[in-house]
């Protein structure tokens, strides 16, 4: 009989907003959106819990964010400092296992089956974590705690932020007959699930998939008919099931990050445009842990959608006074006229990749 996993899902709480309030005091218990302002057609990078509070959240355009509150303050997001943060929240996460699935700046998966330090349960490596992370840095992190990567990842989204939360192994392995986790899993959102993004969820429902109950009601068949490979993950995951392992050596080659204007017209000039990107780039850049000047240019892929800004010419110079010479390098705007802004009349994208 194999040995049932220990999981911990560690979830930074609004890691960027968080950290500029730690370092501005006068930001503290004010709403903060991390991003660029809606004079260059900004978007919202992260938030804070107050601004939260007004319905603020990631990827809504800066203009969107400030006319739901006046009052919003927008910082410039530094990458370099979130990234220093991550690695030292890493280091810490090495006092306990080698084996940690950083997803992001501010999550990662850790499989805690076998211990570092001889912990006999993980809910007590999770508190020790968290307790050290806030003494190192002074954020505060969430946690899930369970047998799988879908579960725990569940988990630290219920009691955010600054909670923890168990999904106990006989919970979990009798998941039938636990009422509570079935009656949180069936009542889930369909866009609530990991694993399952904006396209996928649309697609869902207009099935008449609109949560977690209608997703079990679906065979596996016919969820592989219309998601192909992935409807086997969707079938699982409708069953609190996952067997998917914490890759610590996971070589993370692509990553998509979406814009604020996914699937409308942008209209605007080529420079704002090119802002856009450039500031999703960064996002790309600091998840993936990339160095320009180390790995050499990225390969930028931008999916063309509509014909709608229009054509202006575009200096070093202008990318540079917006964003520091590091992302205005002429690798990246070399890989954006690749993809055709630069002759083109207009252009929309729905996401950028570096692969």
């Amino acid at each position: 009989m194999s040995q049932t996993r220990k999981i911990i899902h560690i979830d930074m709480d609004a890691f960027y907003a968080s950290v500029e309030q730690r370092d501005n005091p006068s930001y503290r218990g004010k709403p903060l959106a991390v991003g660029s302002s809606p004079s260059q057609r900004g978007v919202v990078a992260a938030a804070s819990y107050e601004a939260r509070k007004y319905g603020i959240h990631s990827a809504m355009a800066s203009s969107m964010a400030v006319a739901k509150c006046p009052n919003l303050i927008i910082v410039r997001p530094r990458f370099e400092v979130y990234r220093g943060i991550s690695d030292q929240i890493h280091d810490i996460f090495r006092r306990y296992t080698d084996i940690f699935e950083p997803v992001a700046l501010d999550e990662a998966y850790l499989d805690v089956t076998e211990n570092k330090q001889g912990f006999p349960y993980a809910s007590t490596v999770a508190r020790h974590i968290r307790a050290e992370i806030f003494a190192q840095t002074n954020l505060t992190a969430s946690a899930g705690v369970s047998i799988n990567k879908f579960l725990a990842k569940m988990a630290s989204s219920i009691n955010k932020p600054n909670g923890m939360t168990v999904i106990l192994p006989e919970d979990a392995i009798a998941y039938s007959r636990c009422a509570s986790l079935v009656a949180f899993v069936e009542g889930l959102p369909i866009e609530k699930f990991h694993g399952i993004g904006k396209v996928t969820a649309a697609k869902m429902q207009s099935l008449g998939i609109r949560t977690g109950a209608d997703l079990k009601m679906r065979s596996l068949a016919f969820l592989v008919q219309q998601f192909g490979k992935a409807g086997q993950y969707y079938y699982n995951i409708a069953r609190a099931i996952d067997d998917r392992a914490v890759e610590p050596n996971r070589i993370r080659k692509s990553i998509a990050a979406e814009n604020a204007h996914q699937g409308q017209k942008v209209p605007g000039t080529k420079i704002s445009y090119i802002m856009h990107l450039s500031f999703v780039s960064m996002e790309i850049i600091a998840a993936l842990n990339i160095e320009p000047e180390r790995d050499g240019n990225l390969a930028i892929q931008c999916a063309i959608l509509h014909d709608t800004i229009e054509d202006t010419n575009t200096t070093f110079e202008q990318l540079e006074s917006e964003f520091g010479a590091k992302i205005a390098n002429p690798g990246f705007l070399t890989k954006f006229e690749e993809i055709g802004v630069k002759n083109c009349q207009n252009v929309c994208c729905e996401t950028i990749t570096a692969v």
